[in-house]
């Protein structure tokens, strides 16, 4: 049973995971300060500090589900606190090193823990497999996502509409992915390649992360399998230039801090979502493909970025699942594991499928 969840980190997403779940569930938001929004919110809110762990320990204690919405270099200890406890643990991590961790302390213990079910890693991996599943033999899935200014400016073409500490980590870090049958790793902001989505031009080049444990579960069974980020075209060499040419990637504060000061957030953005697979049913050569692109929307008369909204209603489609049995009870979670028709069909989950949540539109 999930009753009562807590939700820690209130940024953008983190406040929209807590409205979104608090429709269902008896929500607290924590974070280290009062957050500031020109309305009220649908749920409880305290501050503290996320690092106590004696406050933690009392916290996660009075609750069935503990949500992180935090960068995802502070999930580790969160997690830990949930395991020791029993409680479901879901979080919106792209980082592998904090992936493993989780998977290792799953192998023990009688609640959920879910990582990566935000959009990539997340719900582009249970796009992903939901297209493969229909072959006989597997050749290939390629992912694609991109979370964009609607109105590019500059030779970047991009606003950090979230975490600039979390884009850093997924250009630096090496990605993975399966090539020629073989599963390795590969450098990220390589293998770039022109994209075009609905008469659009864009580029698509390796990030970390993004596959979530997707190589694992398709090695041996698929020839090509690769996810990669889209940008307006340009942006990749720009960033190959600070991260390699400059060095940055040895000063990660500097440089996210240089990137924050140059490209502040927009509240007119588009997330884009691509993903293709092919294979072979009843002996013919087939590829499927799922293309849409997502705009901001409005919840309760509130305006919400596109990259918030969908990131948010991923996580909470997630815990709904298992709050109504359609996902297992306990152990780890792989997104690739997640049945999308199951997805589309919670209350959150509509939202990938009509845009519409009740008495939430589009914002036009």
């Amino acid at each position: 049973m999930i009753e009562k969840v807590l939700t820690l980190g209130l940024g953008k997403v983190g406040t929209l995971v807590g409205v979104l779940l608090s429709k269902q569930f008896e929500v607290t938001g924590m974070d280290k300060e009062q957050p500031h929004y020109p309305y009220e919110l649908p749920f409880r809110v305290i501050t503290g500090d996320i690092t106590d762990t004696e406050l933690m320990q009392k916290l996660i204690a009075d609750h069935d589900a503990v949500v992180s919405a935090l960068p995802y270099f502070l999930n580790k200890s969160i997690a830990l606190i949930a395991h020791t406890q029993g409680k479901h643990y879901f979080d919106l991590t792209e980082d592998v090193e904090t992936t493993d961790y989780i998977r290792k302390l799953s192998e023990s213990g009688n609640s959920v823990m879910a990582p990566q079910c935000g959009l990539a890693p997340g719900i582009i991996g249970i796009i992903g497999a939901n297209l493969a599943k229909d072959f006989d033999t597997l050749r290939s899935i390629e992912m694609r996502v991109g979370a964009l200014p609607k109105y590019p400016n500059g030779e970047m073409g991009y606003s950090f509409t979230w975490s600039a500490a979390g884009v850093v980590n997924e250009y630096i870090n090496d990605a993975e992915a399966i090539q020629n049958g073989k599963r390795k790793q590969v450098i990220s902001l390589q293998g770039k390649e022109a994209i075009n989505i609905e008469g659009a031009s864009y580029e698509a080049f390796y990030t970390s992360g993004g596959l979530g444990t997707m190589c694992e579960t398709y090695e041996g069974k698929i020839d090509k399998l690769d996810y990669k980020t889209i940008r307006y075209p340009g942006h990749c060499d720009l960033m190959n230039f600070l991260i390699h040419e400059l060095h940055l990637k040895n000063d990660k504060q500097q440089l996210e801090d240089i990137l924050k000061n140059a490209k502040p957030p927009v509240e007119e953005d588009v997330v884009l979502i691509y993903a293709a697979a092919e294979g072979w049913k009843n002996g013919a050569l087939k590829r499927n493909e799922f293309c849409k692109s997502y705009s901001p929307i409005l919840i309760d008369g509130q305006s919400w970025r596109a990259i918030s909204w969908t990131t948010a209603a991923s996580l909470v489609a997630v815990v709904e699942m298992v709050a109504n049995g359609s996902l297992p009870e306990k152990g780890f979670i792989k997104q690739e594991d997640i049945p999308f028709e199951g997805l589309l069909a919670t209350q959150t989950g509509q939202l990938f499928e009509t845009g519409t949540l009740e008495e939430a539109q589009l914002l036009k």
